[in-house]
């Protein structure tokens, strides 16, 4: 490994390999993503974290989950109601929730009653920015990729105003760790104009850094249990 990565210990219980890029200096770190060595060990890294983060998540006790969830919902109907008018003739983009994520459901059939355009994200092709399409109470859900419920294909397109984007982990610079497939990233560098992004997430899966590469586009907010913790607006 290059000399210049060290002294900069793993805080995630991992040790080397899988947390090589926990030994980055800050003072050294290249956010160009020049060094090929680097983004190796930045790859590695966020593997690892997102292992650990993920797990973290799942051990939560079923009660502490849904009051987290819950709390979210809360403050996430304010969120809209604030600076989206509640959202009224907008399109809206949630998620279904995998892997222990917030559970926004009960608000996605909300919004929808109240006449919001709600859909949820799909990979209808492999490697290329996702589709969003429409959902509904009613919508007879399919298995899409990774087993993860769909709208079927037959299902209108609704590309989103607002977009929430479920978060493994977040920074206070508002920076995303994802599942690690890239979709999120490559979905919002193709869309014209940007939807505003919520990013949704644990207050305990708040990391230092995601050593932000080239390709990583910041939230416009972040929202967990505890509220809005990171906002574009106010930076």
């Amino acid at each position: 490994m290059n000399n210049r990565f060290k002294n900069f210990r793993c805080q995630s219980g991992f040790s080397s390999p899988p947390c090589y890029a926990t030994e980055i200096t800050p003072d050294y770190f290249d956010p160009l993503a020049v060094d090929p060595e680097q983004v190796r060990d930045v790859a590695r890294w966020r593997k690892a974290e997102r292992i650990r983060l993920r797990n973290a998540r799942l051990a939560l006790p079923v009660v502490e989950h849904k009051e987290i969830s819950e709390a979210l919902t809360g403050h996430l109907r304010q969120v809209l109601k604030d600076r989206f008018g509640g959202a009224q003739g907008m399109s809206f983009s949630a998620y279904w929730p995998i892997k222990g994520e917030p559970d926004l459901r009960p608000l996605m059939a909300e919004l929808h009653d109240a006449g919001v355009t709600v859909s949820l994200p799909l990979v209808e092709t492999r490697a290329a920015p996702l589709t969003f399409r429409r959902w509904s109470p009613e919508t007879r859900m399919v298995r899409g990729d990774w087993n993860i419920p769909v709208p079927p294909p037959d299902s209108p397109v609704a590309t989103p105003d607002i977009a929430l984007a479920p978060l493994v982990g977040w920074t206070a610079e508002r920076y995303r760790l994802g599942y690690g497939g890239g979709y999120f990233d490559r979905t919002l560098a193709s869309l014209t104009p940007k939807p505003f992004v919520i990013g949704i997430g644990f207050e305990s899966a708040q990391i230092a850094t995601i050593f932000p590469q080239p390709h990583d586009i910041t939230l416009d907010l972040v929202l967990t249990e505890a509220g809005i913790r990171s906002d574009h607006a106010a930076a």
